[in-house]
Parts: C-alpha cells; structure tokens; sequence
C-alpha cells in the first residue's frame, strides 16, 4: 500500500454511510446500514479520505446547513462526508426508475419486472452528472475515485462531458446478468461504453466477470482477453481496461469481538432461553424479491410436513428489514411473506411452541450479533446476490464454532463459502426441506470442521484484504 502515499480516495456511491431524517425541526444522523456501508466504511477508515453520496432526504438542506450537520458525523467516522442532494422528480427517475426497475432487476435476471421507460434514463443520466460535478468540486486530480455500484455506471463518462481529468475505478456489488439477459437492455450499448471509462472494473465473483466479458465479445466481437487470474486485461480494439473480480467482506475481528461483548452474549442468552433448547434457524433479510423470503418459508415448512419430528424441535426467528416501502410490489411482497407467516404458524403451533417469530424491523448491530450468536444455523436462500455478507457476519459471530450455514448456491458468496456450507438452490422445496432437516441432525463434530473452514476463510479473506486487493487493482497489480 506504499504506493498510495500521499493520495486519498475518494468513496462515492448512491447513498452515504449515515441516514439523516427530521425529527421535528432538527435534523439527526443515523448509522447506515446495508452491505455496502459495512464493506466500505472499515476501509475507508483505515485509508482516510471521503465519502460522497445522496443524503437519501427529498426536503432540500442549505449547503452550509448540510455541511454543519454532516461536519460532527465525519469526525467520528474518521472520514470526510460530503452529500449529494437531489429533487423529487430526479429521485423518482433515477433512483426508483433506472436504478431500481431496470438495472437492479435486470442484472438479477429478473427482466419481467423491468420496466425501459426512455425518461428514466434520461434523470439516470442527469444525476450521475450532478454527481460528477460535486465529485469534482471536492477531489484532486492526483485522488482516486472509487465509484460503487448500478446507480452510478455513468460517471466517469460525466466527468469527461464536463471536462474534469480524474482516475475512476468501478466496483459493481450486485451481479452482472449473462449476455442473453443483458442484450434485452435497450442502453445495453451506452452501458458498455461507460463502464469502459474506468481504468479498473471490478466485480464479486468469476461469474459476474465472465459474463461481462461474454457480452463485450457480442457488442466488440474483436474484443479480447489479455492476463489470467483475478486481474486480467480487456482489448476492444478502442479502449484497454483492467478487470477483476473480488469478493466484498466484513470486518471480521470487529464482528468476533462485538459477539464477545457483555451485553451481546446477555441478550443472546435470553433468545437460547426463549426457544427453550430448540433448534434456531435464522433469517435476516432486507425486503426484496430477489432475497428468496417466500420460498424460504415455503421450504421451512415443507420441512415441518415431511419430518415430523421436527415439529416442536425447531423454530425460525425470521428477521425482515424495511426496504423501499412506498413501491407497491414492494408492499404487496411483505403482504405475502406475513401471510405465508400466519399459514405456517396456524398450521403447526401448538399451546407451547410457535415455528416462526417474524419481525418486521431495522435491528442494530448488537440485536444482530446476539442473535447471529445465539442461532444454530443461517438460512440464506437469495434467488441472485452480488455476495451477501449477512452469512458472513453470522460466521463470524459464531464463537462457538457449533453454528452451521444453509447458503443459496445463486448468492455470490456461494463461490467462497462452498466448502463450509450446506448450498441449496431456493428454488427447490423439497431440496431446501431435506437440509434443514440435515442441519438439525448433522454431529457436533461436522458441525465444528464446517464452521472452522468458513471462520478461517473469512479471517484471510476479510474486509481490509479486499479494500487492499482493490485499490492495488486499480493500480494495476494485485
């Protein structure tokens, strides 16, 4: 990391690390949540630098107003943020449009719920050009930027309409789709052109790496690979760029020593006492259809049905985190997950044992820890994840070694943990169902050695290594 001596780098992505909300006419700062903050926040700590991104409000705040507010937070973080404020209209397009009804479901694999409105892409584009401008107000030509994510492909191009020199590197966090999905985008050209302009382009897994390159050699069939590993060299004939593929991680001694903690290992006690020695499955989720949450439910009970013996011996504690909220296929999803909730439990509960505990709630980092802690096996069933580091904190909080991970073999962290972990695919009931059943009567001893390799893998392989592994890409040598 010697080279980077002297330079800063520069976080930008859709929102920033902390949530501001009114509570009546001031205004507070709340943690950010989400994979992305948790990755990033650790490294950008380590590194120092910035962090610039949509303050997620829509009531327009005075600059100086915004920057006395966010001034405390930054001290604290021990990083400079800096917000992006955008108007209603630019919020509704680029943000709930492009981003979030074309891009995300798109490069989920989920096209039939896309929805290619030309005005969309539009404010996609204006946005990333407001964007640009304040990155550039705020940076140096010698900063690295370091551009995150679906929201924001566009703005090294921007940076170029609005004549500013600056070196971008792009990490995508969720998944990029296989050609045959992707070339259904009508921007599948545009897209192309400014993922491009990066001098490094990086992404979770193999797979996501392969399949863009796949859909390069279809627009530049002169296109052609140059290295191999996990850093090679992409040649369309016009442009040169560096590609990788990583896998975002945790800060996974802050997770070990946050499971340690009185107050968690307190609270962790009292959800064991709770299940009354019970098997604990658990899931946590944030509200989206490409996490899989019916399909989970679906499974857990067909597991009930099909082993009787499980009943009254297991219990899922199902966490689901508010997310876009005032969509309605968003709405209409949480309907049917509560309804499915109520199906199960009317169906199995006895006068003392309820299968499902379902909460609908955003829960803090120590909630999370001691209940990663007290559960004796994750439930990831993800029908498409960029990676999904809920089951690498859960891993990681798992002291006891005794823990067991069932793991979506379509969530991309599939590709690391797969030899630790039970892989399913969500899709399959009755598969899902037979490995819940599995992770109930697997020995101690499987449990253990399971457990052992995900820990230890996760330990090499944490937060800092892929910040590193990174920004040595972007410099061209990992």
């Amino acid at each position: 990391m010697d080279k980077w001596v002297g330079k800063r780098v520069v976080v930008v992505s859709n929102r920033l690390p902390v949530v501001l909300r009114k509570n009546r006419e001031e205004w507070v700062v709340d943690p950010g949540a989400g994979g992305l903050v948790t990755a990033l926040s650790p490294v950008l700590r380590s590194q120092g630098g910035l962090w610039i991104g949509w303050t997620g409000c829509k009531e327009e705040i005075g600059s100086e107003k915004l920057r006395h507010i966010l001034e405390p937070v930054s001290r604290r973080s021990g990083f400079q943020i800096i917000g992006v404020q955008l108007e209603e209209l630019e919020i509704e397009g680029y943000y709930h449009g492009f981003s979030n009804s074309v891009l995300w479901p798109l490069f989920h694999d989920l096209e039939t719920k896309c929805s290619f409105s030309p005005h969309f892409w539009e404010l996609y584009l204006q946005v990333n050009h407001k964007f640009a401008k304040i990155v550039a107000e705020n940076t140096r030509p010698e900063d690295l930027i370091w551009v995150n994510d679906y929201q924001l492909i566009p703005l090294a191009e921007s940076f170029k309409k609005i004549g500013v020199k600056r070196q971008c590197a792009f990490f995508l966090h969720i998944p990029f789709p296989p050609p045959d999905v992707f070339m259904k985008l009508p921007w599948r050209v545009a897209i192309m052109e400014e993922l491009q302009q990066y001098t490094f382009l990086c992404f979770q897994t193999h797979r996501d790496r392969k399949n863009f390159i796949n859909s390069m050699k279809i627009l530049y069939p002169s296109s052609h690979i140059e290295g191999r590993g996990m850093l090679v060299s992409l040649n369309t004939g016009i442009h040169q760029m560096k590609i990788g593929n990583l896998p975002a991680s945790i800060d996974y001694k802050a997770f070990c020593d946050l499971s340690k903690r009185k107050k968690v290992v307190d609270r962790a006690l009292k959800v064991r006492q709770a299940a009354g020695g019970r098997h604990l499955f658990l899931g946590v989720d944030r509200l989206d259809y490409t996490k899989g949450v019916p399909e989970k439910l679906r499974a857990f009970s067909r597991a009930l049905e099909k082993y009787s013996t499980l009943q009254d011996k297991i219990m899922l504690l199902q966490v689901l985190v508010p997310s876009r909220e005032g969509i309605y296929e968003y709405r209409s999803l949480r309907e049917e997950i509560e309804e499915l909730v109520r199906v199960v439990n009317r169906r199995f509960s006895t006068d003392i044992w309820t299968p499902i505990t379902y909460q609908y709630t955003s829960v803090s980092q120590e909630e999370l820890a001691a209940l990663y802690h007290a559960t004796d096996t994750a439930l990831v069933t993800s029908l498409k994840d960029g990676m999904n580091l809920v089951c690498k904190e859960y891993c990681a909080c798992h002291s006891s070694n005794g823990g067991s991970l069932i793991l979506s073999e379509f969530a991309g962290a599939a590709c690391q943990m797969r030899k630790g972990a039970l892989l399913v695919n969500p899709y399959d009931v009755e598969g899902v169902a037979d490995t819940i059943h599995y992770a109930v009567i697997m020995s101690l001893c499987e449990r253990k050695s399971r457990m052992t390799i995900l820990k230890n893998n996760l330990r090499k392989h944490d937060v800092y290594w892929w910040g590193e592994k990174f920004l040595l890409g972007a410099l061209g040598d990992f």
